[in-house]
């Protein structure tokens, strides 16, 4: 009984990607040479046999008080795409006075523009008008997100336009129900507490989950009555345009969402020391999110929220179902091409199935349908760009170098675009580079543990704490690992299982704050206390 019920947590948690737990492999080669070299991989179609995107570009400039602008300096950067390397489109270079024009805007829309005076059931019903017109114009934005990002196009399809349009419909839903407080005094005074939007949010997304962090970002900051300047990812700017401009049709009125392109230290700096900026929402690394907070305290000492880094455990008991294991063990690391924040990049096994796990994860890590992503079947794309491509390679070199057992994998695959074979380390030590530090790849280190209490303190022994993943049949084992772990979420028997509702963020260098969920509302609220006396008062 207790295995069904594994098996089954294990096939909904799998459902986030269908390609990654499809069958959809094409043959494996025999297997020759030794860690790894020689063997084949599976592959979708040759990687230069690509197929044209079906969509067209759009839109490429700044969105600003409501209309599509160049740059200030007339300045444009390219944007690649990662299956080959080439130029999809230029966009407009956002840099400092973009910024400030679009604070202006924001600020103008938030002090005297109908957003924060709307009622919030008539704001409710702009986000749901935007989550249908997302819903309408889905293809396009699949196939966008899947161009300029390099992600499986049905893991943008049936995952991520899904997921993108849920919490929009999520988030509309709490805009009538933010309510404030009464609450008693000792003595004759009516206390009322009122949660009012903070005022202008600025905004700076990643590149991995394009769609779904504008999302994240976006819906709770408009649900709270807030105004915002949304700055994207310099690799991936083009699905944020897109869908800003589907809001704007929904009936959002200017300056309520702003959305620049440009780079970090020009554009981004700037939004995050801006003096009118209320406060600040980040996605991306560990060090890049220091960098924002320093920013913001060194300015007007705003508010920050920060979602970063990890190195997350991902731990399986001595009793577990190796087969099942492995494959969930494979989803956690190689979701997205390995780029994902809360990836399961160590990989603890007990040492009663350790041999028997190593076997089998590199077999599936060979089974690994790399190609084309808009091809179906495909379950990994390119990594983003040449400079996440390099470091993926180096970190591998580095896991060569230092003794670590490459089982398969290590190398480029193809010669043009960003593609990495799937790699697998076993016999990993916990000071290698390759299990401390966030390569963002598909490179899988398998780790040995003896008991509960050893890996416990291996798994908390970093500097991140975004997430960990526990696989195992015992409820005491699951509890006991759930409350050691230092962690902000916490799979059991399942991975990556992301819901509207549910909060996600990270304890130590992983982070402030929280996304989605209740908890991302009160990033976006200021809460002030009224109190007014009490003549004569018939009770207290």
């Amino acid at each position: 009984m207790a295995a069904r019920r594994i098996s089954s947590l294990l096939t909904r948690s799998l459902s986030v990607s269908s390609s990654s737990v499809s069958t959809l492999f094409s043959s494996l080669g025999k297997n020759s040479g030794r860690n790894g070299i020689g063997k084949r991989f599976s592959t979708a179609a040759a990687l230069e046999d690509l197929i044209v995107p079906p969509v067209q570009i759009a839109y490429t400039q700044n969105l600003i008080d409501g209309k599509f602008v160049d740059a200030a300096s007339g300045k444009t950067f390219p944007t690649y795409d990662p299956r080959t390397g080439d130029v999809i489109a230029n966009v407009a270079e956002g840099d400092a006075e973009d910024i400030d024009r679009a604070v202006a805007a924001a600020r103008k829309a938030f002090d005297e523009g109908p957003w924060p005076k709307m009622t919030p059931y008539e704001r409710s019903r702009i986000m749901l008008r935007f989550a249908d017109l997302v819903e309408k114009h889905s293809e396009e934005l699949a196939a966008l997100e899947t161009w300029n990002n390099g992600k499986p196009h049905e893991q943008a399809a049936k995952s991520e336009l899904p997921m993108f349009i849920r919490l929009f419909h999520y988030y509309a839903g709490w805009a009538d129900k933010i309510h404030g407080l009464t609450v008693p005094a000792d003595g004759p005074h009516h206390v009322q507490i009122l949660h009012e939007p903070i005022g202008v949010a600025g905004q700076i997304i990643p590149w991995n989950f394009p769609l779904l962090m504008f999302a994240w970002k976006v819906g709770p900051a408009l649900a709270c009555g807030n105004t915002i300047v949304l700055k994207t990812a310099e690799q991936t700017p083009l699905t944020a345009l897109y869908v800003a401009k589907l809001f704007h049709e929904s009936g959002l009125p200017p300056g309520v969402l702003n959305v620049v392109s440009g780079y970090g230290p020009t554009a981004g700096a700037a939004l995050a020391s801006h003096m009118d900026v209320d406060k600040v929402a980040f996605t991306g690394s560990t060090d890049t999110g220091k960098i924002v907070l320093e920013l913001a305290a060194k300015s007007n000492l705003k508010p920050v929220t920060l979602e970063l880094g990890g190195k997350s455990p991902f731990i399986i008991c001595e009793d577990a179902d190796v087969d099942k294991a492995v494959e969930l063990a494979h989803f956690a690391l190689f979701f997205n091409q390995g780029q994902c924040c809360c990836a399961g990049s160590r990989t603890f096994v007990h040492e009663r199935v350790y041999d028997e796990f190593i076997e089998k994860a590199k077999a599936r890590a060979l089974k690994r349908v790399v190609g084309d992503p808009f091809r179906k079947g495909v379950e990994q794309g390119p990594q983003i760009d040449t400079e996440q491509f390099e470091k993926v390679l180096r970190y591998i070199r580095a896991g060569i170098e230092s003794n670590a057992t490459l089982e398969c994998g290590g190398d480029r695959l193809g010669t043009k675009g960003y593609f990495v074979q799937p790699t697998v380390f076993s016999n990993v030590m916990d000071d290698m580079l390759i299990a401390k530090d966030e390569i963002f790849g598909p490179v899988q280190s398998i780790l040995k543990f003896k008991d509960i209490d050893e890996v416990i303190r291996r798994a908390n022994n970093t500097r991140y704490g975004l997430a960990a993943g526990v696989f195992t049949k015992s409820v005491e084992t699951a509890n006991t690992l759930t409350r050691a772990l230092r962690a902000g979420t916490v799979w059991v028997n399942c991975f990556d299982v992301f819901d509207a509702a549910i909060p996600f963020g990270g304890y130590k260098m992983s982070g402030i704050g929280r996304e989605k969920g209740i908890y991302s509302l009160h990033n976006y609220l200021q809460v002030k206390a009224v109190v007014t006396p009490l003549k004569n008062p018939a009770w207290l």
